[in-house]
């Protein structure tokens, strides 16, 4: 496999909740500056507008099918990253034909600007930190977008037990807060219910729950 390149272009920075691998940012921005340039709309003639540059869409049927395809990828590739499978449904609305959609996915994939294995890792490690997600739902996530079972089944079983316990607790202390009225019952049903719809199972949902209220409990009788 061909190896990955070494851009100078600084990195684009993260979107919240949206992963981003700042290498592949860095050569998103090093490839749109390249073909910017090679296309002669690296900067603005004499007396010309300024503006940037029309979309190659715009110019109607007789434009060149595969610039057009790789100004797609290369926007949709700027400032977040996305699954092979996301990029190729985006070609796919805009007309593009399948034959040179596979064979520029090919290429971003040989150069490194696509890699599901990449893109499942920090879209695993996001989510987890973020939402507090559990791989159940992880995995279902990433399948949306079209990332392989193989991958997905690898990606999400980098998140441990012990992260997932740990992650399970502050949902439900977070959760707590807005409780204290209700009955333990209640209260119980609705933390499971909230950690189920998470990705979590209902053996870890519950000892988590009975733990957390009667920690809750606790300190109630020390505070009365």
């Amino acid at each position: 496999m061909t190896s990955k390149p070494r851009f100078e272009a600084k990195p684009a920075q993260p979107v919240a909740g949206r992963p981003w691998h700042g290498d592949v940012a860095a050569g998103v921005a090093a490839w749109a500056g390249h073909d910017l340039a090679a296309e002669g709309r690296a900067a603005p003639e004499r007396g010309r507008s300024s503006a940037a540059p029309a979309d190659p869409v715009a110019d109607g049927p007789d434009a060149d099918s595969e610039a057009v395809a790789r100004k797609i990828l290369l926007d949709q590739l700027t400032g977040q990253a996305r699954s092979r499978a996301e990029l190729r449904t985006k070609l796919d609305r805009r007309g593009v034909p399948e034959e040179i959609s596979e064979q520029l996915l090919d290429r971003f994939t040989e150069v490194g600007l696509i890699d599901d294995e990449a893109f499942a890792r920090a879209w695993v490690e996001s989510r987890q930190a973020s939402r507090g997600l559990a791989p159940r739902a992880l995995a279902q996530e990433l399948r949306r977008k079209g990332v392989s079972d193989e991958v997905v089944r690898e990606a999400v079983a980098e998140v441990d037990q012990e992260a997932q316990e740990v992650a399970a607790r502050a949902l439900v202390r977070r959760r707590l807060r807005s409780l204290q009225r209700v009955d333990t019952t209640t209260a119980t049903r609705r933390l499971v219910g909230m950690l189920a719809r998470k990705g979590y199972s209902s053996g870890l949902a519950l000892a988590v729950v009975r733990s957390e209220l009667a920690h809750s409990e606790d300190e109630d009788d020390l505070l009365t």
